[in-house]
């Protein structure tokens, strides 16, 4: 599969726009990982342990959008992009997205 944050894909052409594909996670963070957050907002720095849940958390995203794009019979994600939020006190929320389209090669 193709994934691309621009419109245009080097060599292919867009032969059929099939819609937005999605792949949602929605991850919460644990007690032991607030209080670690809580100690580095006093002396400041990186919470390895959520910049670790938030990259594990992207991955699946993105893995749930390809799955979701190859449902609906794409072979390529134009302009995909990342999308987070917070859900409640302690969840957050990360959407990979795009459009699912259907290519060919140019000569």
């Amino acid at each position: 599969m193709l994934i691309s944050t621009t419109e245009k894909l080097a060599g292919y052409e867009v032969t059929e726009v099939l819609g937005t594909a999605f792949g949602v996670v929605v991850r919460a963070r644990g007690l032991g990982g607030d209080i670690m957050a809580s100690l580095k907002g006093l002396v400041g720095g990186e919470v390895k342990q959520y910049t670790q849940m938030i990259e594990d958390a992207r991955r699946q995203a993105m893995d749930r959008l390809v799955q979701n794009a190859h449902a609906m019979g794409a072979d390529a994600i134009v302009m995909m992009r990342f999308d987070s939020g917070d859900i409640g006190s302690n969840m957050s929320e990360i959407v990979a997205y795009g459009t699912a389209v259907k290519t060919a090669r140019t000569p």
